[in-house]
């Protein structure tokens, strides 16, 4: 009997196994999933309370990211918290499985630095999607190979004022833009009026940088 569960625990395994790493394909992809990742510029800290993905399908993934972005918080206070990196990173977050490409993000968050709670629709347009589904040749130079990459990596960039930006990227191939857009002020505030305006604390470290040198509104 004990032969006959592991069998079947086997082969329920393998079959998800295989609903998963089929389930980009079968939602148009030539990957499995595509990453939804959030960042925020150094010291400029954000609470995610939610990052949802409409898809084109218009199926709705509610949550796909939730909690702290990607951020650095030099000890020395030397980081430059101003203007978007040429090549910004992936941004924490996770593969949004079982959708097809994305048509729409609504990301609703606490701006730690000021502190307030915005919202944002960021729209993705065709050509963009059409983009993070075209196979281009790149080299890769941490193996020196060349290699076909797809840019199914979709980062969101959240800065004090409400600002959002977007790109997509993949390994190996340079990020393109998506769109820069303007959140508007939740007026109930953080976690929807549930926490009488208390926000998620910012850190201490965050806090001395913008004591010392302020938030840098504008370079976003």
């Amino acid at each position: 009997m004990n032969k006959l569960k592991r069998l079947l625990a086997l082969g329920l395994a393998t079959l998800l196994a295989g609903c998963a790493s089929g389930a980009g394909k079968a939602q148009g992809l030539p990957y499995d999933a595509w990453w939804l990742g959030l960042l925020a510029p150094n010291y400029m800290e954000v609470w995610i309370e939610t990052a949802d993905a409409v898809d084109v399908n218009d199926r709705v993934f509610r949550q796909a990211m939730a909690g702290v972005a990607a951020i650095q918080t030099p000890k020395s206070l030397k980081g430059d918290p101003t203007g978007w990196p040429e090549h910004p990173g992936w941004g924490k977050g996770r593969y949004v499985t079982g959708a097809a490409l994305p048509r729409l993000i609504y990301v609703r968050w606490q701006s730690l630095a000021e502190p307030q709670t915005y919202a944002a629709y960021i729209v993705i347009p065709e050509a963009i999607q059409q983009a993070m589904v075209k196979g281009e040749k790149a080299y890769c130079s941490l193996d020196g190979k060349w290699t076909t990459g797809y840019r199914k990596g979709l980062t969101v960039g959240l800065a004090p004022g409400g600002i959002a930006k977007t790109w997509i990227m993949g390994p190996c191939l340079a990020p393109i833009e998506v769109t820069r857009v303007q959140g508007e002020v939740v007026k109930a505030g953080p976690y929807g009026g549930k926490s009488d305006g208390h926000h998620y604390p910012l850190s201490d470290i965050s806090k001395a940088y913008i004591e010392k040198y302020g938030i840098p509104y504008g370079s976003w």
